[in-house]
């Protein structure tokens, strides 16, 4: 690979990392060719980009950016694909549906500004919520008290409006 190629390389990816606010590292070493074909299928499905990068491009595209991202070098070893998304749970699900005997395996996560290093960890990721899924608990909670205090007046509403009605017949 020539040195202006290796360039372009590593400002595809560190672009790609400024465009997405979550990745994750993954071992896709013992895939075949059609594995790695469905499980591109199924990271397009899911609003995920599936890159396969070489960890020395992933480095240096790592290092030219403005976050820290130190903790995630001890993971680039042996195959590395990245993939990138916007929803932080998403490829966490879609490793746990599409795993067999731990391939694709996960290296590593950068999610919600936090590293998550190592396999052991897919179970955190998966809990973790994404965005919608925090707003529409919020709503809800905060649903409820209202509820109850226009449950409250309109019952309280109707049961005045029958004491004056029957005041204002004496």
């Amino acid at each position: 690979m020539r040195k202006e190629d290796k360039q372009t390389a590593i400002e595809q990816i560190a672009a790609t990392t400024k465009e997405y606010s979550h990745f994750y590292l993954v071992d896709t070493t013992a895939m075949n060719a059609a594995a790695t074909s469905a499980l591109r299928r199924k990271c397009f499905q899911s609003d995920i980009k599936l890159m396969v990068v070489k960890n020395t491009l992933l480095l240096k595209a790592l290092e030219s950016l403005e976050v820290d991202y130190s903790p995630l070098y001890g993971s680039m070893k042996g195959n590395t694909a990245v993939m990138f998304t916007n929803t932080g749970n998403a490829p966490a699900k879609l490793i746990k549906d599409v795993a067999k005997d731990g391939i694709p395996g996960l290296k590593a996560a950068y999610v919600e500004e936090s590293f998550y290093i190592g396999a052991d960890q897919l179970e955190n990721l998966i809990s973790i919520k994404s965005k919608n899924e925090v707003i529409a608990d919020v709503i809800a909670l905060l649903q409820s008290p209202a509820k109850n205090v226009i449950s409250a007046l309109q019952s309280g509403g109707n049961t005045l409006h029958g004491v004056l009605k029957t005041l204002g017949e004496r």
